[in-house]
């Protein structure tokens, strides 16, 4: 076949570093190149968790989006955010970002080629034109830097290879879904390539608004990327990038639990609204940047990348979800970001070094109301508006020596300084809609008039941070791999945008960061001729000075929200993951996560009630278990995968509530044709083929004002590649 190899998402994702992928040409795993240290490496050889999915294996396990990655590496949640349709909640091994307000720092970096993304929104990305997906566990703050405590994930798009070409894609679905996708390359000359693609992603509503036929769930994606290569030698190569993704999906509402403020009944279907606001929402993202490499000897490359990405968010949240103005939230979002790295790399006989220094200067600022109809007979409104400047410079190091024949230590470690400026507002006003928002969603009702400001004020601070890391590694023989490593990392302190001086004084005084210290041990077999493979660790993180945000209805009107430094806590466990090369055309894989996350402190109005409560978004188990067959057929080769994948009890918040998860299964089936040329491929996708109903978000500020945000429902599509 003339097919590319497959990298198997659950074997793939290899343990820690580890992974595979599976031909069906023979019965054996393949291996898999990751670039989770910043230079080429076999997965199998990195002394890292992480997870690898090739371009093959997204086709046939039908990856859309970044979030269906979630399956496929042990103890990971990305899912869609509450209230959103592109804004990305991560949460790996029990660390991550919930809350998405503007300033707020993420626990799990996202990375675009190697580049930063600072804003969760726009951050749940369609997959194409892509050759992998890379999941690291566990911190990453010596070569990936602050932010990234709980781990990273990688979008590596396509490297032209000089061939003219041009691919079309398209899938036609449930719901009515109509997804397009083009992407064409060529070479102007010996030494220069140019290239691009355009996505379009549409789709009626899982549901609707009752009120006004609207749909409600769908969606509405354009996004496109260009880019140009120049590589005049062997020594030199340099890649500008372009992208820019418009989402106009409708604006998100939950279901409510119970009846609405004035008795409201509820909905039926879980994904139908009826809102008072209206259906627009918009989201957009882009970015440039110029990578350059260039080899200076047969042991020195130097790297630069240079980058700058913004963003901008419109949308509506109905905290209510019905006809009344009760609880209604109009906001928006802007950001931009530029950042600056510089990289050596040397490689000599026994040893290699990965250094480098990294810039970061961004700008996150934002507005919203919180529109309280039943607070007062005319309405009242508290608006809260900031900007938060960001400069962040950090130098880091990555070592790594072959002492003696079977073991290699690592060490590296990372210097990072911040500095933060904030201007921070938060006012009442009489109505409904602060100035801001009032003419756009309340025109027609009165002017609002203003009642004083609760917060309002201009901060700074900095903060410095040592993340180190240290490792040993031992090759037991051809077949296994054995390692233990520590590492630290921290996630940046900042200042509340919500916070109200009036209740809290102390948020003028902002926030410190938060930081994991986690060691690990590691295993990897390749076993059996190399048919089956065996990876797994055992980890340990203590998470302290934990950044907790509390949010509470002030009786007679408003809110008030406190970030606070008030958690410590213990996470341990387990992650496994199985291939094995059954026969010729049959494969299995396997992922298992088991963590065991306890706060040991959680101080609330100065107690300490951590025995009440428990991590968020980190259930105990996930698990997923996958056929892999393949057979010929008229000439070419299909590709079935039938696969489960479990996850445990979940807590959406830290206090349990109406919000929670039962555990739940979902059952999909993939069968995907390749012609015997290679040059085209047919598919059939079936997702949650149990329809099961289950909640991935939720607000809970007490009845009325409890609703919930689902996974998607049973979905069946026909997808098609063609390569001319």
């Amino acid at each position: 076949m003339n097919r590319a190899i497959k990298f198997h998402p659950l074997a793939v994702g290899v343990m820690l570093a580890c992974g595979a992928s599976l031909t069906y040409a023979e019965p054996a795993l393949e291996e898999v190149t990751v670039t989770a240290q910043k230079r080429e490496q076999s997965l199998q050889e990195v002394p890292v968790a992480v997870t690898a999915i090739g371009e093959a294996a997204l086709i046939e396990n039908g990856i859309a989006d970044i979030t269906d990655i979630q399956k496929l590496s042990p103890n990971t949640t990305l899912q869609v955010g509450r209230g959103t349709n592109s804004t990305l909640t991560a949460f790996i091994r029990g660390i991550g970002q919930q809350d998405p307000l503007w300033g707020f720092e993420p626990g799990v970096g996202i990375y675009i080629d190697d580049i930063y993304i600072a804003r969760p929104q726009g951050a749940v990305m369609d997959v194409y034109d892509v050759a992998s997906i890379e999941v690291l566990r566990g911190p990453q703050g010596t070569l990936y830097g602050k932010n990234t405590i709980g781990g990273a994930v990688k979008y590596v798009t396509k490297k032209m290879t000089g061939e003219p070409g041009v691919s079309i894609s398209g899938a036609l679905g449930s719901f009515n879904q109509r997804d397009f996708k083009l992407s064409a390359s060529t070479a102007l000359s010996d030494s220069l390539n140019i290239g691009a693609a355009v996505a379009s992603f549409q789709r009626d509503g899982y549901g609707e608004n009752v009120v006004t036929g609207k749909d409600h769930y769908n969606k509405d994606v354009l996004s496109g990327r260009v880019s140009v290569e120049f590589s005049p030698n062997d020594s030199l190569f340099v890649r500008f990038a372009a992208d820019k993704t418009r989402d106009e999906s409708a604006s998100k509402h939950g279901h409510r639990f119970g009846p609405g403020f004035v008795g409201e009944a509820v909905l039926d279907s879980i994904y139908d609204t009826e809102t008072n606001l209206p259906s627009d929402n918009l989201v957009e993202t882009s970015g440039m940047s110029l990578s350059a490499e260039y080899q200076i000897s047969d042991n020195v490359t130097i790297k630069s990348i240079t980058a700058s990405r913004e963003g901008s968010t419109e949308t509506v949240i109905d905290f209510d979800s019905t006809q009344g103005a009760w609880f209604d939230v109009p906001a928006f979002y802007d950001d931009e970001q530029f950042t600056q790295e510089f990289q050596l790399l040397w490689e000599g006989d026994n040893a290699d070094l990965v250094s480098g220094i990294y810039y970061y200067d961004g700008t996150a600022a934002g507005a919203f109301d919180a529109v309280l109809g039943f607070a007062a007979p005319g309405g009242f409104t508290q608006n809260v508006a900031g900007t938060v400047d960001t400069t962040s410079l950090s130098a880091y190091a990555h070592y790594n020596w072959q002492f003696a024949e079977a073991w290699n230590l690592n060490v590296g470690g990372r210097y990072t300084r911040d500095e933060k400026s904030a201007v921070v507002f938060k006012g009442n006003y009489l109505g409904f809609g602060s100035d801001t928002f009032h003419d756009q969603y309340y025109a027609g009702t009165p002017d609002p008039i203003f009642l004083g400001a609760l917060t309002d004020y201009t901060g700074e601070n900095d903060w410095a941070e040592f993340s180190p890391r240290i490792g040993v590694d031992y090759q037991l023989n051809n077949d296994v791999m054995l390692y233990a490593a520590y590492s630290a990392g921290f996630k940046s302190g900042g200042f509340d945008m919500r916070g109200d001086a009036s209740v809290n004084p102390e948020t003028v005084d902002g926030y410190d960061p938060e930081t994991v210290d986690t060691v690990e041990l590691g295993w990897k077999m390749d076993l059996l001729d190399n048919r089956l493979r065996l990876n797994g660790a055992l980890f340990r993180a203590d998470y302290t000075d934990m950044q907790v945000t509390t949010q509470t209805l002030v009786p007679g009107g408003g809110f008030a929200s406190a970030v606070l430094n008030a958690g410590e806590s213990r996470i341990q466990g387990l992650e496994l993951e199985a291939s094995l090369a059954v026969t010729d055309n049959l494969s299995a894989n396997a992922v298992i996560g088991l963590v065991d996350a306890e706060f040991v402190e959680f101080i609330e109005r100065g107690v300490d009630v951590s025995d009440e409560l428990a991590m968020q978004n980190t259930p105990d188990t996930t698990a997923m278990f996958q056929l892999n067959w393949s057979l010929p057929v008229a000439g070419g080769e299909m590709v079935v995968i039938p696969s489960v994948s479990y996850r445990a009890d979940t807590q959406i918040f830290e206090r349990p509530g109406i919000l929670d998860q039962d555990a739940y299964t979902l059952v999909d089936l993939t069968a995907t044709y390749y012609s015997g040329d290679g040059s085209w491929n047919l598919g059939l996708q079936g997702k949650n083929l149990t329809d099961k109903e289950y909640r991935i978000a939720g607000y809970d500020f007490g009845a009325p004002f409890q609703t919930g945000f689902y996974g998607n429902p049973r979905t069946i599509a026909l997808t098609g590649n063609y390569n001319f």
